[in-house]
């Protein structure tokens, strides 16, 4: 853990949870996690969630092909349209799916970087879903604040941060931060 400052927005600064460093351990162990459970499958196909969770996804697909001596697939999710607030405000599209792959017979390990409430994972499993059926869907989360108002829990978390609905949380490979909003 560091007391580091690091992102700036509306409310000011923010305060550092996790360093580069930490981040990088939590994804591993993440990693030897998803090989655990799935006792080496190399069936896996890791999508990430736009914007957040796609360079987590494709970090942890690296530390699963290390693992398992063996590329691990990674794409990447939009999930813009299938949003429940889509008629609450204007639509952005944060970037393009590359989901291609045939997901039968896959074991999809879903990623993103904060799971907050829980509605964009809904939303993501409602896109993912559209693309076909797989085995399996695992949900993998860089942190994990709380505050859900779905019921959904994450398979494998990086960090169990306790937060108020006053913080917000900013996650990435270069570190977790903490910063008041009002």
């Amino acid at each position: 853990m560091t007391d580091d400052t690091g992102p700036s927005g509306p409310g000011g600064s923010a305060h550092a949870v996790l360093g580069p460093d930490d981040v990088a351990r939590a994804l591993r162990r993440m990693a030897h996690e998803i090989v655990e459970r799935h006792h080496g499958s190399t069936h896996l196909l890791v999508v990430g969630i736009q914007r957040g969770g796609a360079d987590v996804a494709a970090h942890l697909a690296t530390q699963l092909g290390e693992i398992l001596g063996t590329p691990i697939d990674h794409e990447d999710l939009d999930v813009s349209f299938y949003r429940d607030d889509i008629g609450e405000s204007p639509l952005k599209i944060s970037a393009p799916t590359t989901l291609h792959s045939d997901l039968r017979g896959r074991v999809v390990v879903l990623v993103d970087d904060v799971l907050f409430t829980g509605r964009t994972v809904r939303a993501a499993l409602n896109a993912l879903l559209s693309f076909g059926r797989p085995d399996a869907v695992d949900l993998a989360v860089l942190v994990d604040r709380g505050h859900r108002e779905l019921p959904l829990r994450a398979d494998y978390v990086g960090k169990n941060l306790p937060t108020s609905r006053e913080e917000r949380v900013i996650a990435s490979l270069e570190g977790v931060w903490i910063e008041r909003v009002s």
